[in-house]
């Protein structure tokens, strides 16, 4: 008997991760190479006839594990028994706007879809949160889809953990493969801390510590955290477009993880909600290391955490508790 499809909703799906994403999806790199999917793909009604066209492609694609698309601008019929939820779409910061004009935008958007995956998607859904503020539009999405249990939303931060090790590994001139347990602190913003103090990279002679093998303390304090804290205006400055594919790819990663296991000595960077672990506030979503099996995350506990990385730490959750307060005053 062949596996029963998995049900994928990817919001914002005629947009450019969107369109990065679903064939990613149909071709099992999210969820495995025997896994069926049936795919959701819900946008704006502005949005209709381009998310038709995406609708076209995939069924020319031919993909063979692909049994079912939905496209649809009804926010109930695209969350209808949806057992993964992507959150691409949301309202992008324009330029003029005030961070408050942007988070009342979005708390509205993911107030509504919050109350219809609450309503019509299966049981133990997972949510992945990927539009920006993602960390906080996630904590929104919490409030309004009480039934959904709070392990099973989570923002992408996995996008900043995957530049990370991309950085060390050109850095040291090595696969990226090679490269593993770095760590993306906080909110998926510029107050973002990644931590290589327990990263390490495999060599002939063993596994051994990036910072070891760096042996350059000022690079890693300063040009390596800004390039990937930086790293998503640095691509619109190159594309005139902000990072899709990465993203999408990220997206992927993310979930395969958390729904087939992270490898044995191996953590991701997941942005969850905070039970107090590390002294961050509970109540927030934030990153943290995270390992993964049976479908559940866990947070990676006692790395020891220098007066440095505390700092960082302590910035990112106060950035995140001034987030918070003023998405909730838009709900006012």
């Amino acid at each position: 008997m062949g596996k029963e499809p998995v049900r994928v909703l990817v919001t914002g799906a005629a947009g450019q991760i969107g369109y990065a994403l679903v064939p990613m999806i149909a071709r099992g790199v999210m969820l495995g190479p025997d896994q069926p999917v049936i795919l959701h793909m819900l946008d704006i009604p502005p949005a209709a006839e381009a998310l038709n066209g995406v609708k076209m492609e995939l069924v020319d694609a031919a993909f063979p594990l692909l049994k079912g698309v939905v496209a649809t601008t009804d926010v109930v019929e695209g969350c209808t028994g949806v057992n993964i939820a992507i959150m691409v779409g949301g309202f992008p910061r324009k330029e003029g706007m005030e961070r408050k004009d942007v988070m009342s935008k979005n708390v509205s958007i993911y107030k509504s879809q919050a109350s219809a995956l609450e309503q019509h998607a299966a049981a133990n859904c997972k949510v992945l949160v990927v539009a920006n503020p993602a960390n906080t539009n996630a904590l929104i999405l919490k409030e309004f889809a009480p039934s959904i249990p709070e392990k099973n939303i989570t923002c992408l931060t996995r996008l900043d953990h995957n530049r990370a090790l991309g950085q060390i590994s050109e850095r040291l001139n090595v696969q990226v493969s090679d490269v593993k347990n770095a760590i993306i602190w906080g909110n998926h913003s510029s107050t973002q801390y990644p931590d290589v103090n327990h990263a390490t990279v495999k060599t002939p002679s063993g596994e051994k510590p990036v910072r070891e093998l760096v042996a350059d303390d000022a690079w890693l304090h300063g040009e390596f955290i800004a390039t990937v804290q930086q790293r998503g205006a640095a691509i619109i400055k190159a594309r005139k477009l902000s990072s899709a594919l990465s993203a999408a790819s990220s997206a992927c990663d993310h979930i395969r993880d958390w729904v087939l296991g992270t490898p044995e000595g191996t953590w991701v960077s997941t942005g969850v909600y905070s039970d107090g672990s590390y002294n961050v506030p509970a109540g927030l979503i934030y990153s943290f290391p995270v390992t993964c099996r049976n479908g559940e995350w866990k947070i990676v506990q006692g790395l020891s955490i220098d007066e440095l990385s505390r700092k960082k730490l302590d910035l990112t959750a106060e950035e995140l508790t001034e987030e918070k307060a003023l998405a909730y005053s838009c709900l006012s």
